[in-house]
């Protein structure tokens, strides 16, 4: 699969980039897919969550009444989880919700999401470009030029650079990451992913190795 290159004014530059079909092109595998998208999302849980167990609620430990005789039932006392203000049963404590999976599942992954974004036409590829100075204006720009500035859009790196990453950070639209950084979850949501085109060769020689 073959894509043509774009300068940072939206220009087609005349230059082919040719898409690996190892990455960009195999059977995707749904089943990877959801389970690399849930290990992201249990991974962003914090698992604070906490209710009280009845020996933790404030109240007296005194038995309410009798065993037996008192014409109702047998209650211990008013930290029960029977009583108004008593524990709770079963209730949520602090854990842990992330999982593991290996790295060649997550590489599936990437390629699937990958496969579906080829398939979509939702891929494209800019030259390598760099901003002399952190500016909003410059990123609002280059959405705008690439005809991707309505779309939720994720713009790929080779490196980190500091100067892309903050003129894009106050965008809520747009999302910068390297090709180190970019997860299965990162390309699902976005309707559009922008590769700079040294980042194409990173996310291949990584994803084949």
């Amino acid at each position: 699969m073959e894509l043509s290159v774009f300068n940072i004014k939206g220009e087609d530059t005349g230059k082919k980039i040719a898409l690996s079909d190892s990455v960009f092109a195999i059977e995707p595998n749904d089943h990877v897919l959801w389970l690399a998208v849930k290990q992201h999302l249990a991974n962003c849980r914090q698992g604070t969550h906490k209710s009280k167990q009845r020996s933790e609620v404030s109240g007296s430990t005194k038995k309410l009444g009798r065993q037996k005789g008192g014409g109702g039932a047998r209650h211990g006392d008013i930290n029960s989880p029977l009583m108004c203000g008593g524990g709770r049963v079963f209730g949520p404590v602090p854990r842990d919700y992330s999982f593991k999976l290996n790295k060649k599942v997550k590489d599936l992954a990437r390629k699937s999401a990958l496969t579906y974004k080829a398939q979509e036409n939702a891929i494209t590829v800019v030259e390598d470009f760099e901003f002399a100075a952190p500016k909003t204006k410059d990123m609002v720009a280059l959405v705008k030029n690439l005809q991707v500035a309505e779309k939720k859009t994720v713009l790929v790196l080779k490196d980190q650079n500091n100067n892309v990453y903050l003129s894009a950070r106050n965008l809520p639209q747009v999302k910068v990451v390297t090709v180190s950084e970019l997860d299965t979850y990162t390309i699902m949501a976005a309707k559009n992913v922008v590769f700079m085109e040294g980042s194409v060769e990173g996310i291949e020689s990584v994803l084949n190795a």
